[in-house]
């Protein structure tokens, strides 16, 4: 891990919430509306010890939206017990992009495609 790396604060996290709840509209804002919970910070057993774990900003019944610090940027996981996150992905999305992914699961169900997996080692 990069030494200079802190995690994200929760009112520079807030902010990057405020400037996406700008740019939703229609049926995508009031979707976020309905999944939206006050972000808190989630296990992660791999990647999440050092910053304590990831913040977690929405619920979406197995699904979550969560922001990785680490790769500053969110993402959607699994969970299947509440306050640990399942899988651990590194996109770079910004926040409407994870919504918009979510809300088209929703919408026409399917599978959830579009997931960076986890960093993986290089061969030698």
């Amino acid at each position: 891990m990069n030494i200079d790396w802190t995690p994200i604060s929760e009112v520079e996290l807030y902010n990057e919430i405020q400037k996406t709840e700008l740019d939703l509209n229609g049926e995508l804002s009031n979707f976020w509306e309905l999944i939206k919970v006050s972000p808190s910070k989630w296990k992660e057993p791999i990647y999440g010890i050092e910053g304590s774990g990831f913040w977690v900003v929405a619920i979406c019944g197995k699904y979550i939206i969560w922001y990785n610090d680490i790769e500053e940027g969110f993402n959607i996981s699994t969970y299947s017990v509440y306050g640990v996150i399942s899988e651990y992905h590194c996109n770079q999305d910004e926040l409407s992009w994870t919504v918009e992914r979510l809300f088209s699961l929703v919408k026409h169900g399917g599978n959830l495609i579009g997931n960076a997996g986890p960093p993986q080692p290089l061969n030698e």
